[in-house]
């Protein structure tokens, strides 16, 4: 051996690097890893959809004119089921209605309606169950941004959010529970990612989210308690692939839309097995449960998802 590999061998420059046996805190890293992605294997690889459970399902479905909704209405339309759809603009919805009959739908209805309006959910329950004669899903999709000429985290702003993407929920859970109730059917509540995890420039929306999950939440255990045998699905989303959700991150945020069919179907999925929880695109159940890790992210690990930047230093 000559000097040199003399002094290297000294410093230890021609060690091997360590083992994941040897260094503790990497093999616990590892294992980890390993348990979450069993866990999300087997959480997603056990299901026992049925399609056929869908055929002559009664639906009332909201915000059925574009995106997710629209998706939505599609698929349950190809599966057999009978539709009460609703969403703000009439034009787009008779649109989705003749396709909905294309694809098989036996029974297909339309009520026009703003959800921003507090008398307007009673007359959509009630239009559903006049022709649909009672419910089996009732599947919350809607959703506002703030509208135009309003600041964003203002009171009117947030007053105005809280009854599209919150209240609304609640009055059409109360007014069509009954027959939930006697049809053993399932309240499916279309939410998004910030009602888990909050973001920045978020706030009004994120509230109304996060007050959809509490809500819910606790009208299972409710209902539990009860044993009234209505299945509750939370979906927890990413930014749903339509117009007005682009919109309103535009020049905000650099995540993608999820692909509107595809989520559509996994909300159908969970719904149809009772789940409680449908997570869309998968990895969300993971931030969610990290967040009770990390319940204060640090802000340059914010800025990774949000186009902006720290001022320059004088």
């Amino acid at each position: 051996m000559t000097s040199a590999e003399k002094e290297k061998s000294s410093t230890g420059l021609c060690r091997p690097p360590p083992s994941p046996a040897a260094d503790p805190g990497r093999a616990m890293k590892v294992l980890l890893l390993v348990g979450l992605g069993a866990l999300f294997f087997a959480y997603y690889w056990d299901d026992n959809f049925d399609p056929a459970s869908l055929q002559g399902a009664r639906v009332l479905l909201t915000g059925a004119s574009v995106g997710i909704g629209e998706e939505l209405a599609y698929h349950y339309a190809r599966l057999g089921s009978h539709l009460v759809l609703t969403a703000h603009t009439e034009a787009l919805l008779q649109k989705v209605v003749g396709n909905c009959r294309k694809l098989g739908a036996p029974k297909v209805f339309y009520i026009a309606a703003d959800m921003a309006s507090p008398e307007v959910p009673e007359r959509v329950v009630q239009f559903a169950l006049d022709k649909l004669g009672g419910l089996d899903y009732l599947v919350m999709n809607h959703l506002g941004a703030a509208p135009a000429g309003t600041r964003g985290r203002s009171a009117q702003a947030t007053r105005w959010l809280m009854q599209v993407n919150f209240l609304s929920y609640v009055q059409l859970t109360s007014l069509a529970l009954q027959s939930l109730t006697d049809s053993k059917g399932s309240l499916v509540v279309v939410s998004s990612l910030l009602g888990r995890v909050p973001t920045s420039f978020s706030s009004p929306y994120s509230a109304a989210k996060f007050a959809l999950d509490s809500f819910f939440g606790s009208l299972r255990r409710e209902l539990d308690v009860q044993d009234v045998n209505v299945a509750i699905t939370m979906c927890v989303l990413g930014l749903q692939d339509r117009a007005s959700a682009a919109e309103g991150v535009r020049g905000v945020t650099r995540a993608k839309a999820a692909p509107g069919p595809k989520a559509a179907l996994a909300v159908i999925r969970g719904s149809a097995t009772r789940a409680s929880g449908v997570f869309y695109p998968w990895r969300f159940h993971l931030l969610c449960l990290l967040r009770g890790w990390m319940p204060q992210p640090r802000a340059w690990f914010i800025r990774q998802e949000l186009n902006i930047t720290t001022p320059a230093a004088a």
